[in-house]
């Protein structure tokens, strides 16, 4: 049964009479008709005044005639006392002696002013029926209000509704306009269009965004490669022969090289019985490095300080030629534990180079110009939409002796670029230009008394120079970005590895 604060309907239906609404305990108190449930739907509160409505007609039929009543009796009133004036007139006052007129005996206030009770009324009680009917229209108006309150509730649902159902409008037309966009991209994947190239239809914008995806992937799968190689210990390799002297008790390994005033190229780099077509070049190229790399850059306003994580700073000088970015890269680095020597051994060295090295599809020697020279081909792993790379360069490693006991001792590996015949252009791969060097100094603080030389004393002062010229049409952002991302992993992971292998192993000078 459905209820509401004037009573169910079905109750409201039942009495004949608006007292029913009303509790037996409060009278006709209207105020405890007014606690309505607000649960109600709107079909029950119109319902309610369905019923509200046919107690007040009742009501109203009762109070017009009560009202006709009363207009009938004032009505009989009038005529009464008419009646009443014109048989008066009859008996016409005499004058008495003193002045004073004597009205008839038979002229009374019962006959002017009778007591009118109108027939029909007696059984009306004005005062409950007007109570009553101020209760029900107080109901009709609050079953109003919820009606109204109920429709706006109802109005701001079907809104939001409305409004969501225009949102899932909105991202479908705009999923379906990406989905036909992308498809009539990859109609063209594959075209020079939508790749690296002179005539490029890709944005800057969307250049960069697909490198970074792609090198995002290559990370992803590098450090699950990486995870696979925990549960492996990293092989031991020590190169044969006397590429590595060990340290016993002494400190140095060679002993100090005197400098003389006038200094040739040939008496810089430490002097080696293999000669072969690229000698002078080599010599020139180290004797380059090793006057101008190791400049320090901090307050060149021309070098910018673009990374520094703890002990590694990298600088860049933005220089462009032609549309194509040159940028010089410098980047200095400290790791303790390592040499110089140790360093550069595994950079140069290509039977461990797929251990650290993660941006190369593949690479061979191309001949061995001596046991510290090398040429070497490598393809390095493409990163849509930009096209391969390809190099092929020179690699030689060499010791820069220590001029006097303070001067730390010195390893250079050189990589530039070369041509030869067994490795010519092709139209897979756009060949890049690359004159690139590895410079490590070997600092030992002395450890107390005679003690033996531990790793903990040694430390190694890494600089890196890279002249890169990536040749095609990569947008000068993109590469810069990459250069400013990918130069510091690099450094950071190298460094690392040659922690790991050389941990526990005789201190490689």
């Amino acid at each position: 049964q459905t209820e509401s604060g004037y009573g169910s309907e079905s109750s409201l239906r039942r009495h004949g009479s608006m007292v029913s609404l009303v509790s037996g305990a409060s009278g006709y108190s209207a105020t405890s008709t007014s606690s309505f449930k607000k649960g109600h739907s709107l079909r029950e509160k119109l319902a309610e005044m369905e019923t509200f409505r046919d107690i007040l007609c009742r009501q109203v039929d009762t109070l017009q005639k009560y009202f006709d009543a009363c207009a009938d009796a004032v009505s009989k009133d009038e005529l009464q006392r008419d009646k009443v004036v014109e048989d008066d007139e009859d008996d016409f006052p005499v004058m008495r002696s003193d002045g004073d007129f004597l009205h008839n005996s038979n002229s009374s206030k019962e006959k002017l002013f009778p007591h009118v009770t109108p027939k029909g009324i007696n059984g009306i009680d004005f005062k409950g029926e007007a109570i009553t009917f101020k209760a029900t229209t107080a109901g009709i108006l609050a079953t109003l209000s919820h009606c109204i309150e109920l429709m706006v509730k109802r109005e701001e649902s079907w809104q939001k509704r409305l409004d969501k159902e225009i949102e899932k409008r909105r991202r479908t037309e705009e999923a379906y306009k990406n989905a036909v966009t992308e498809l009539k991209k990859k109609s063209h994947f594959g075209g020079p269009d939508y790749e690296e190239g002179p005539n490029s239809l890709i944005n800057e914008e969307e250049f960069f965004d697909a490198v970074e995806a792609a090198l995002d992937r290559q990370d992803k799968m590098e450090e699950q490669s990486q995870s696979e190689k925990v549960r492996l210990h990293w092989p031991t390799s020590l190169p044969s022969g006397d590429a590595y002297t060990a340290v016993g008790t002494h400190r140095f390994v060679q002993t100090p090289y005197s400098r003389s005033s006038s200094m040739s190229s040939i008496d810089l780099v430490s002097a080696s019985d293999d000669v072969h077509r690229f000698s002078a070049q080599v010599e020139e190229m180290v004797q380059n490095h090793m006057t101008y790399s190791l400049q320090d850059v901090g307050g060149d306003a021309k070098w910018q300080l673009v990374v520094e994580e703890g002990e590694m700073k990298v600088y860049r000088r933005e220089v462009e030629e032609n549309g194509i970015v040159l940028d010089p890269l410098k980047a200095t680095h400290a790791v303790k534990g390592v040499t110089g020597h140790e360093v550069c051994h595994y950079f140069w060295n290509v039977d461990v180079r797929n251990d650290w090295e993660t941006t190369i599809e593949n690479f061979h020697v191309v001949e061995n110009l001596a046991d510290n020279a090398i040429i070497i081909y490598q393809t390095h792993k493409r990163v849509w939409p930009a096209s391969q790379r390809d190099v092929l360069y020179l690699s030689a490693i060499r010791k820069i002796p220590a001029f006097s006991e303070n001067d730390p001792e010195t390893w250079i590996v050189c990589n530039f670029s070369v041509e030869h015949d067994s490795a010519p252009l092709n139209n897979r791969c756009v060949r890049a230009k690359i004159n690139i060097a590895m410079i490590c100094q070997t600092l030992v603080s002395p450890p107390e008394g005679n003690k033996e030389i531990s790793r903990d004393n040694i430390l190694c002062k890494i600089t890196y120079v890279a002249n890169v010229n990536p040749g095609g049409w990569a947008p000068a952002s993109v590469l810069r970005a990459v250069a400013k991302r990918e130069y510091p992993k690099f450094l950071k992971r190298f460094t690392s590895y040659v922690q790991e292998k050389t941990a526990g192993k005789p201190i490689l000078f």
